[in-house]
């Protein structure tokens, strides 16, 4: 723990002036960063009597050991300027709104001669339109397949409609008058377009004038008794309505906003979101995030609007939200130069805006609860966790930084390790690191073990031995001084748990012993009784089945467990590939691997087309028809000779 005076900043040497200030740990690690109008007005108020502090703000002054600042010459350049160093340096004392799933957008690749509709999910790419995002991927595909009765534009694969063009004949929605079919030449594609423009204003929230044209067209076509044409119509329309009726109509058409919604309590808050376009809610998220310091909620309402719209992506017209944040009128200057038009933050004070904001809000009330419900506390029982581990274990600290190994192979071949990284109880995913066993042959789990310890903590001390001292002699500088990340392999762990018995860890704690690394503690987590084993004993440490620590530990294994076969099945199909392609005529080694790195999986290459394989370059039609002959022939032998088993990893006869 350091005293905040110690890194104090001398009398005066603090500007005035608008700027971003980042707090750092001893090693150089940025923990915290922060805005200001007024720099030493701000900075002075961290540097009071601790006692006087929020807790968090407390703990972060203390765990730091230094801060530095950088002058702008605006309110919106520090908040474009703490935006980037939130995403580069992802301070662990900053709130962070993490979402823990992605959503599904509806597209319409409009860039396309033929364009396709479809239901995707993660970044969104040139030349296509997004509608969304929505919060069920089957609800969106159930509007879309009553729409496509109304809208019968292409919806299928570019390997289908490819196919269908070759052989002249349509596919089944061709023929249910759900698509009108372009690869038959049943309309142009002008005709086409046209469809798919009417698809776009209808998701855009033009409705009205739809439903009115076709009721229109269905009366006419009853006066001039055509009946079959009007039942049609009558049909359509009903789709329509149906569509219309799951996605309820709240606002006016053209309103075109986000509503936002908090719940929150000391050490967590919930976040909803709900997205109005045309008038309608087009999809709604939520999630939890953990508090890290002593922010209002006109602080998180900031925080959030800047995480969630600082990459200028589908930022609305109208932001609505519960607490105007302290500095609306840079954040709002900020979204509208990000958008290129105006954007308004505001409150809603009456009418639909407000009864639609208590909606949302009584959502995010409701997943704050069932949050605690889960888990009671988060923050509370991950410290529990921490603490049963320390004592059960008899270690010197609460181990912050814990670090799990397991061992992946199928009957000695393809040797992979993995490592998982959980910090203050939570994963670090950025921290993660494959191995590939090299030394050990055959199905060797201990040997393994004492391979990868072996690598990983002889680069620990290869980096430790490079990085430079700190300036105040406190240790070495475990950041990169450029960049302010942290060196790879440079952290030390505050304990090792290896997937495995006495065997695993015995191998573990000799590979750090012949590295000369006594003060790490090592331990091991049985699957079969979830035994927690520590060197030199002869009986294992025994939690209890409902304890937090005996929880994190099997996550931590679990996580390590799904890490390294996730490695190994990704080589595993890498291999088959080379294998399948092995007799291939006129193949050779370069070629084969030009075909690997250009589809990258079996998968992906067994459902190329010979036209497909044959742009790899190097490969002509006579070796593209070659390897898709050696994967249609070992397509029909996997059906009567063996399989693997994905669950397992094991061979099976058929």
């Amino acid at each position: 723990m350091t005293s905040p005076s110690s890194y104090r900043p001398a009398p005066g040497s603090i500007p005035t002036q608008p700027g971003v200030y980042r707090f750092s740990d001893r090693t150089g690690r940025v923990i915290y960063v922060g805005k200001a109008k007024n720099l030493r007005q701000r900075l002075s108020s961290y540097f009071a009597d601790v006692s006087s502090l929020h807790p968090r703000t407390a703990t972060m002054v203390t765990t730091a050991a230094g801060v530095d600042w950088t002058v702008v010459d605006t309110e919106v350049e520090a908040l474009q300027l703490e935006y980037s160093w939130i995403k580069q340096f992802d301070p662990r004392f900053n709130v962070k709104y993490r979402d823990d799933k992605s959503y599904p957008w509806l597209a319409v690749t409009v860039g396309e001669e033929f364009p396709r509709v479809m239901v995707g999910r993660g970044a969104k790419k040139r030349g296509t339109r997004y509608f969304g995002p929505y919060s069920h991927a089957w609800a969106i595909r159930e509007t879309v397949d009553l729409l496509l009765r109304v809208f019968p534009m292409r919806s299928c694969s570019n390997g289908v409609f490819k196919r269908s063009s070759q052989i002249g004949r349509a596919c089944l929605l061709g023929y249910i008058d759900k698509c009108s079919a372009p690869c038959v030449g049943k309309v142009t594609a002008e005709e086409h377009r046209a469809i798919v423009d009417e698809f776009c204003d209808f998701m855009a929230g033009n409705t009205a004038g739809f439903v009115r044209r076709l009721e229109s067209e269905m009366l006419a076509a009853s006066d001039a008794l055509e009946f079959e044409r009007a039942a049609r119509l009558r049909d359509d329309i009903g789709a329509l309505q149906k569509a219309l009726e799951k996605q309820a109509v709240v606002l006016g058409d053209a309103t075109d906003a986000d509503v936002v919604a908090l719940a929150e309590d000391p050490l967590e808050v919930a976040v909803q979101i709900f997205h109005v376009r045309g008038g309608r809610i087009r999809g709604q998220r939520g999630w939890v995030a953990d508090r890290n310091d002593a922010a209002d909620t006109a602080d998180l309402v900031e925080h959030f609007l800047l995480q969630l719209y600082g990459d200028g992506d589908n930022i609305p017209r109208e932001v609505l939200v519960p607490v105007l944040p302290h500095d609306r009128t840079t954040l709002v200057s900020l979204l509208s130069e990000l958008r290129g038009s105006r954007v308004d933050v505001r409150v809603p004070q009456r009418g639909d805006k407000r009864d639609l904001m208590e909606t949302v809000a009584r959502n995010a009330s409701q997943s704050l609860a069932l949050h605690k419900t889960k888990r009671a506390s988060d923050l509370t029982t991950r410290n529990r966790a921490l603490e049963e581990i320390q004592e059960a274990l008899e270690l010197d600290e609460v181990p912050l930084r814990i670090e799990c190994y397991d061992i992946s192979n199928l009957q000695g071949t393809e040797v992979v390790a993995s490592m998982v990284v959980f910090e203050d109880g939570l994963a670090r995913k950025s921290e993660y690191r494959r191995f590939v066993i090299r030394g050990v042959d055959g199905q060797n789990d201990v040997a393994s073990m004492h391979e990868v310890i072996t690598r990983r903590f002889r680069r620990l001390l290869d980096e430790q031995a490079a990085a430079t001292p700190a300036e105040d002699g406190s240790g070495p500088m475990l950041v990169d001084p450029e960049t302010g990340r942290p060196r790879k392999f440079a952290y030390a762990p505050g304990l090792v748990v290896v997937d495995g018995g006495p065997p695993q860890v015995a191998a573990a704690e000799q590979a750090m012993a012949d590295l000369g690394i006594n003060d790490i503690p090592v331990c091991g987590l049985a699957k079969r009784l979830e035994e927690v084993w520590v060197p030199g004993e002869e009986d294992p440490v025994i939690l209890p089945r409902s304890s937090e620590g005996l929880y994190l530990l099997q996550r931590i294994r679990d996580e390590a467990h799904r890490f390294a076969i996730t490695h190994h099945r990704g080589r595993r199909s890498r291999t088959m590939v080379e294998s399948l392609l092995d007799d291939v005529p006129g193949l050779g080694e370069i070629r084969r691997k030009a075909v690997i790195t250009h589809f990258g999986s079996l998968k992906k290459l067994r459902a190329a087309e010979v036209e497909a394989i044959a742009q790899v370059p190097g490969i002509g039609p006579t070796t593209a028809a070659a390897i898709k002959q050696a994967l249609t022939e070992s397509d029909a032998s996997s059906k009567t000779g063996v399989r693997i088993n994905t669950a397992t990893g094991e061979i099976e006869e058929n």
